[in-house]
């Protein structure tokens, strides 16, 4: 017979994320925030504490779920209070837009000719938003700096690209 090999549960800690953030980026942090702690918390605080009245809590479907979402809960508000504590807002455009820098909505070709955008912003602000990439991604790293015309290549998980900035935007303020 064969060793089973041993199983660890542990877990290499992930690579710290960049603490900039966008003006509204932030500002969605903070209503997120204030939704799970001044909505939806005592909500759910509510329905744990009339479960709990009902007596037996080990087969009470109200309290144990409840409970597990009020966990969720506080992990999420102690990791959205830690960011926005941490966090680096930028809100003013740099000091030379003709370059690629945070915030920046970057216009590229690749090199079968397809036009993509996207913009740089913090690792919180990517989500559901189209075009949003943390400024961490393998892409925002090589466009940082650049110029329009400048080619870049890439080695993204999909494979290497090229690719030739065509133009640079920054919102306004």
């Amino acid at each position: 017979m064969r060793a089973q090999p041993k199983v660890s549960r542990y877990r290499p800690p992930r690579a710290k994320s960049s603490p900039y953030i966008t003006g509204e980026g932030a500002r969605a942090l903070r209503a997120e925030l204030q939704q799970l702690w001044k909505v939806e918390r005592p909500q759910v605080t509510q329905v744990v504490h009339e479960a709990a009245k009902n007596g037996d809590r080990s087969e009470n479907g109200d309290y144990i779920y409840g409970k597990r979402r009020l966990r969720e809960i506080d992990s999420r508000v102690r990791y959205l209070t830690q960011r926005i504590d941490n966090a680096v807002i930028i809100e003013d455009p740099p000091r030379d837009p003709s370059k690629v820098f945070f915030a920046a909505w970057v216009q590229v070709e690749d090199a079968a000719g397809e036009a993509h955008e996207y913009r740089l912003v913090g690792a919180d602000e990517i989500g559901d938003k189209q075009n949003f990439i943390s400024i961490d991604s393998p892409i925002a790293k090589a466009l940082l700096g650049k110029s329009i015309n400048d080619s870049v290549d890439v080695n993204t998980p999909s494979g290497a690209r090229e690719l030739t900035i065509i133009d640079i935007r920054y919102p306004p303020r």
